[in-house]
């Protein structure tokens, strides 16, 4: 959708609102007042009536004459006022806590100049301003403390409503509400055939991917658009939220190659993303048949299938982060904002846990991600096979990172990177319903037979760090099978290996 798209919508509602009784709790009309206090509480009040009416966003309207709804313009310009030195957008931006997304629009309505205040709903708390927390009652702007049921209810609100069924973006038409998305892209993934747009909106709407409503027309929730979004820029508060890639020259981040930002939607734009990704790994050689051939250092399948995880388990309330692949000379590393909802020893094993339970769901449809969460035991599979050293899952704070290394002879692996491989074999074995042995760690690392001591060492290191237990000591050191920590009832500390 153009801007000047979005501002004939925005006009078309703001006729819809134009009428005696229109302001709501959400939508607030005044004059000419300029006062940049009061607006910062005004947003703090609107962004939170908004979120207890179930709303996408409030709206403060300059130009409107309260109690009959007439446009009757306004000498309020926006660009050009400051409070202090400082421009009033920047001012409020820096009070208000946490930093919403709005945006002013000059609309022109019946000849009136008019401005309008689009202020996203709150998401997770209540929007702050100057330290304090507002409410609309009815027409009226109070502390958000002076109304405690009110409080109570938004609390609730906020624990109830999921990231991707809030509204990106509306006030639009149905056809506007589609155009801004690659909707022919949803049936092409689910191999069904392309839709009419009329079925299409009914379609998309049923997922939860558009929205309606009487008052502020057709929207795109965040799901829609950060699956199928023609241009995520279209979304201002989920610009940030697209996948960013970059390749460096060598094993440090002080000198770029390249760097590259998918805006499309995370579904629609999946497969020209994963084969960037693909033409950008860096190559290996290895011999068949005596017959040199290059081949990728790292097995796609695994970079799909993490890249897909990224994707599909970030937070998406996290502001200001997005997601991101880094490749290296020696190594990528995949991050996501949002901590793991499951301990980083755990991640082959456990079930999966989903902060975003529609987007999985439907990412699940379309074949991007596993049905069971058995995505990442085949990433980890694909990893021992290629005979990589295994893969690192970290939590730095506030974000998720898998990192993944490129080809590395056990000489000169670390220690603790030795452990951590014996452990996700032990771990992948297990899932599979198989145990780990002296005979398939040698197939993990390629280690012949006769230097059979050399896995058994392997084994001891990863025993004495606590990471895997024997199955049963009765059996000889030749037979004996071992099993992950997890695996057996004994109590069994571990250290910082895996």
């Amino acid at each position: 959708m153009t801007p000047a798209q979005h501002i004939r919508d925005l006009a078309n509602m703001i006729r819809a609102l134009c009428r005696p009784n229109g302001e709501t709790e959400w939508v607030e009309y005044k004059r000419n007042h300029a006062d940049p206090a009061r607006i910062g509480q005004y947003f703090s009040a609107l962004a939170n009536a908004a979120a207890l009416n179930e709303q996408p966003r409030g709206y403060l309207i300059w130009g409107v004459e309260d109690g009959t709804g007439k446009p009757v313009g306004t000498t309020f310009h926006p660009q050009s006022a400051k409070k202090g030195n400082a421009p009033l957008e920047t001012w409020l931006l820096r009070l208000l806590e946490p930093r919403i997304h709005f945006e002013f629009y000059p609309v022109e309505v019946d000849g009136k100049h008019i401005v309008v205040a689009a202020i996203d709903r709150a998401a997770n708390v209540p929007v702050q301003f100057q330290g304090v927390d507002y409410i609309r009652v009815g027409s009226v702007t109070k502390p958000l403390r002076e109304a405690p049921e009110r409080e109570r209810a938004l609390w609730r609100i906020f624990d109830r409503i999921p990231f991707e069924r809030r509204v990106a973006l509306d006030g639009m038409t149905a056809a506007g509400a589609l155009a801004l998305l690659n909707w022919s892209a949803y049936f092409k993934l689910l191999n069904s055939p392309v839709q009419d747009p009329v079925v299409a909106v009914d379609t998309l709407r049923s997922d939860k991917m558009l929205w309606r409503d009487d008052a502020s027309g057709w929207g795109v929730t965040n799901l829609g658009a950060i699956l199928l979004a023609e241009d995520l820029r279209n979304f201002p508060a989920l610009q940030r939220k697209a996948v960013r890639v970059i390749q460096y020259p060598g094993k440090s981040r002080i000198e770029t190659s390249r760097e590259r930002v998918f805006q499309s939607g995370y579904a629609s734009g999946f497969e020209q993303l994963t084969d960037y990704v693909d033409a950008l790994l860096p190559a290996r050689e290895i011999i068949a048949d005596a017959i040199r051939e290059d081949v990728p250092a790292f097995p796609r399948i695994a970079v799909r299938e993490l890249v897909a995880n990224m994707l599909i388990h970030q937070d998406l309330a996290v502001t200001g982060a997005g997601p991101m692949v880094e490749i290296f000379a020696d190594r990528i590393e995949i991050s996501n904002p949002g901590e793991s909802l499951v301990e980083t020893d755990r991640m082959i094993d456990a079930p999966p846990r989903s902060r975003n339970e529609d987007m999985a769901a439907i990412m699940r449809r379309f074949g991007i991600c596993e049905e069971r969460g058995s995505g990442i035991d085949k990433a980890m599979l694909a990893i021992e096979r290629a005979q990589l050293p295994a893969a690192l899952f970290e939590t730095p704070p506030g974000a998720t990172r898998v990192v993944l290394f490129a080809q590395r002879s056990l000489r000169d692996m670390l220690k603790r990177d030795r452990i951590r491989a014996v452990y996700q074999h032990a771990c992948l074995r297990y899932v599979m319903g198989e145990k780990t042995t002296n005979a398939t760690l040698r197939e993990r690392f390629d280690i012949p037979s006769r230097n059979a001591a050399i896995a058994s060492r392997l084994l001891g290191d990863a025993l004495e760090a606590g990471v895997i237990v024997v199955e049963d000591k009765r059996a000889g050191l030749r037979s004996r099978a071992y099993l992950p920590f997890w695996a057996t009832p004994a109590e069994n500390g571990y250290g910082d290996f895996i």
